[in-house]
Order: C-alpha cells, then structure tokens, then sequence
C-alpha cells in the first residue's frame, strides 16, 4: 500500500501560529492586519463568485450544444446530409480549381 507523504506539515497549532502572528504583527503592524483580513476575504469571495459564473456558462454552453444536437438529428434525413456535403465537396474544388 502506498502512503502519501505530504510536503508541507499540517496546519500549524499552538506554538507554530502564535510564532506566525507574531511575524504578521511584526511585518504588517497591529492596525493593518484586520484591513489585510478583510481584503483577503472579499478577494476571495469575488474569486469565488467568479468562478461559479464561468462554471454556469459553462453548464449553459453544454446544454446549448445538446438540444441543438438533439434539434439537427431531429430534423436532417441521413441521405440528404449524404448528398449535401457531396455537393459541398464538388462546389470547394471547382473554387480552388478557379483560384488557381
């Protein structure tokens, strides 16, 4: 059985977050940490809000291309696609023919 080690430890506790705090005091200072705290949060509450609109466009994209795909099998006889992309086919070469 295979573990998984991971490269960084856990979440740090007790010891290992006070000794962080205490750098952010240091780094930041005492009043710019809760304005540091709240531009993170509404950072990632727009990432957040982002990300769920381009999955939605996504589900919508998805469901497009099937009820069209559902519509053009529904409407378009076998034989005649057949024979449109033949005529499609002849009318490309006989412009390329022109052109050159």
């Amino acid at each position: 059985m295979v573990t998984a080690i991971p490269l960084i430890g856990g979440i740090p506790a007790g010891p290992e977050l006070l000794i962080i705090l205490l750098v952010l005091v240091l780094l930041f200072g005492a009043n710019k940490i809760p304005k540091l705290a709240r531009s993170t949060g509404q950072a990632m509450g727009e990432f957040k809000k982002g990300r769920e609109e381009v999955e939605d466009e996504l589900k919508q994209m998805q469901d497009g291309e099937k009820d069209s795909a559902v519509e053009r099998d529904s409407t378009v006889d076998s034989d005649s696609t057949v024979d449109d992309d033949d005529e499609d086919l002849e009318e490309l070469e006989t412009e390329k023919e022109t052109s050159a």
